[in-house]
């Protein structure tokens, strides 16, 4: 018998105890930050509480989540009225309710596919899932595979609601697989639909997850984005084979939302508070004085000065690593 287990159900709060179950390395693997080699830090002060671990620019460690702090870190929907309010009011974090996901992404989809109404009908505040085939010209810029492989990026995703809709971010409510309307389970649909056996589908699946991208600033809606596709992988799997993936196909997919779903200041393109003072000590004839620098970027308001950790992200089909900061054509220096 095999010594790690996918749990049969898990709820709008993954708990991460039920990830370690599954393997350690999963949720080692979810807490990694590419671009420094270290864990990805809390970057709020909501944490504080519990010690000198949760401080803010404290990386989040396996342990300060699991065990006694197993349900620490909630979604948004389970926090209490007065930490939602703390928190748009201290961090501009406002989620976004999935029927208003779905209007935006379908905007995204109509210019794709040069149509309306593609994978579902609006209604007021809701919206009814198309069950039929999704059709695609079969030529040409328009076929399904480069629909799978169109690259996507959430700014500031929070616990990213337009890339998987696995709940509504301000009611809480579950939204079935078949239902679901994120521009990633767009993609694990057209995917279902195209596909012929469990290797093809993971080949197409993987692919769609390294089309999709996220930044966002804090350390816990980060990890909670992280989970959301992670299990979102396990349940569209499910969905289509009624068993769970195979250990092997996890670790993949968890590598590649950790590579794909990155901490990062939006205003400055760096990892938060990395940016630095420097201090020189200047030698004179009449000893020696301190002067202090700050970091050019931020104090000029220049993009491409920060003296801080610029972040990276990679290219699944080039097979390398880049700044995303050379990506953004157009940002002034």
């Amino acid at each position: 018998m095999a010594d790690w287990a996918v749990p049969e159900t898990i709820g709008v709060d993954i708990v991460e105890d039920a990830l370690v179950k599954i393997h350690p390395s999963v949720l080692q693997i979810l807490l990694q930050d590419k671009t420094t080699k270290k864990n990805i830090i809390w970057a709020t002060r909501d944490y504080v509480s519990q010690g000198e671990a949760y401080s803010e620019w404290c990386e989040i460690f396996p342990e300060l989540v699991t065990g006694e702090h197993a349900f620490l870190i909630q979604p948004r929907s389970a926090k209490a009225i007065g930490e939602q309010a703390a928190r748009t009011r201290d961090k501009a974090e406002v989620f976004t309710p999935s029927w208003v996901c779905n209007k935006q992404n379908n905007l995204v989809d109509a210019q794709w596919f040069g149509k309306t109404e593609v994978f579902n009908t609006e209604t007021d505040q809701g919206w009814i899932t198309l069950p039929r085939r999704i059709d695609f010209p079969g030529t040409g810029s328009r076929t399904w595979k480069k629909y799978v492989d169109a690259r996507r990026l959430e700014i500031t995703c929070g616990e990213a609601p337009y890339l998987v809709s696995r709940y509504d971010t301000v009611t809480g409510s579950l939204i079935p697989v078949q239902e679901r309307i994120g521009l990633l389970d767009r993609k694990l649909r057209v995917v279902a639909e195209n596909t012929q056996g469990e290797d093809e589908w993971f080949t197409w699946a993987l692919r769609a997850y390294q089309s999709v991208y996220g930044y966002e600033f804090q350390g816990d809606n980060l990890l909670l984005a992280r989970e959301n596709l992670f299990v979102s992988f396990i349940e569209y799997y499910r969905a289509r084979f009624d068993k769970s993936p195979a250990l092997k196909q996890l670790l993949r997919i968890a590598n590649v939302i950790s590579w794909n779903l990155w901490q990062m200041d939006g205003m400055k393109y760096v990892v938060p508070n990395s940016c630095r003072t420097e201090r020189t000590e200047v030698f004179t004839l009449f000893g020696s004085e301190f002067h202090e620098t700050p970091c050019p970027g931020c104090e000029k308001g220049l993009i491409r000065k920060h003296n801080g950790i610029y972040c990276k992200v990679y290219d699944w089909r080039k097979k390398n690593s880049l700044l995303f900061v050379t990506m953004m054509k157009g940002v002034p220096s």
